[in-house]
């Protein structure tokens, strides 16, 4: 739950620091940057604790997610509350769709210290299948006059 708590405010701190100047167009764009990266500092000294304590109870994939779903979440309250822009329909469907994520990267997975065990394949199994990768591609683009009557 604390990984989380540091990923909101970290998540908080970065969308006013990537969208935040959009509201002051006028100001230079030297600043812009300059406030933008002071703010995102912030951002830093909370993503980077919630990382490494999220890890030991999370994989990388599953931390990922989290803050993908995380980002979005701020991000529409962002555009309403301080952008005065309106949440649309198309917000909540993308929100559904990393709550799709979600699912698929929490479903039955081990934990990280398991998933370290697991085999990685070999890399001859993949370099098998090279050449016959090699032919289907260049008999595909050859002529048409040329092409295999297998296609």
């Amino acid at each position: 739950m604390l990984t989380v708590l540091l990923l909101l405010i970290s998540n908080t701190f970065m969308t006013f620091a990537w969208y935040g100047h959009l509201k002051y167009r006028s100001a230079p764009i030297v600043a812009a940057v300059l406030v933008s990266w002071l703010i995102a500092l912030g951002e830093y000294c909370f993503q980077v604790p919630a990382n490494r304590i999220g890890y030991g109870r999370f994989d990388l994939g599953q931390l990922k997610v989290i803050q993908e779903v995380i980002t979005m979440l701020v991000f529409m309250a962002f555009a309403a509350w301080y952008m005065k822009r309106p949440v649309s329909l198309d917000f909540v469907w993308a929100t559904v769709c990393l709550v799709g994520a979600v699912y698929f990267m929490f479903r039955g997975s081990p934990s990280p210290a398991a998933a370290r065990r697991w085999p990685l394949p070999k890399p001859t199994a993949i370099c098998r299948s090279a050449p016959t990768a090699t032919r289907s591609i260049s008999a595909w683009a050859a002529p048409p006059s040329r092409r295999s009557p297998r296609w």
